[in-house]
């Protein structure tokens, strides 16, 4: 930050093999878009704008998936830049902590590909929407 303004980056995000990008806004904070995975895609996830609690989990069973399977939860910020690679065989999920939040997904498969290896659960099939008090 300086007087011109301020740069947010990530320099270790490894972008090579990425092939498009989407950005995804919710209509207010607290709301669920989950459970959405892939066999064979790669996503890289990154928040433009606001805060977000991201969750992913290993698929071990495309048709009837684990309800007790280890979900893995990532607070990613605007504030405190990061990427988040939700790697083949994982699906992942998103809650918008506070409202103008804006994540970025960028994908290594084309969208006709995606969409033939696109599956989805109900946002609620593992519940980690919740803030852990401390």
């Amino acid at each position: 930050m300086d007087d011109r303004g301020s740069v947010a980056y990530v320099n270790e995000a490894n972008i090579e093999g990425y092939v498009r990008f989407y950005l995804v806004r919710n209509h207010s904070a607290n709301f669920v878009r989950a459970w959405h995975g892939h066999k064979k895609e790669r996503k890289l996830i990154t928040v433009v704008t606001g805060a977000a609690l991201v969750c992913c989990v290993r698929i071990d069973d495309w048709t009837d998936p684990s309800s007790d399977a280890e979900v893995h939860r990532f607070v990613l910020s605007a504030a405190k830049p990061a990427a988040l690679e939700i790697p083949p065989g994982f699906a992942n999920g998103s809650m918008s902590l506070v409202a103008d939040t804006t994540l970025c997904y960028l994908s290594d498969t084309p969208i006709e590909q995606a969409s033939a290896d696109d599956y989805r659960f109900p946002s609620r099939r593992w519940d980690p929407w919740h803030v852990v008090e401390r």
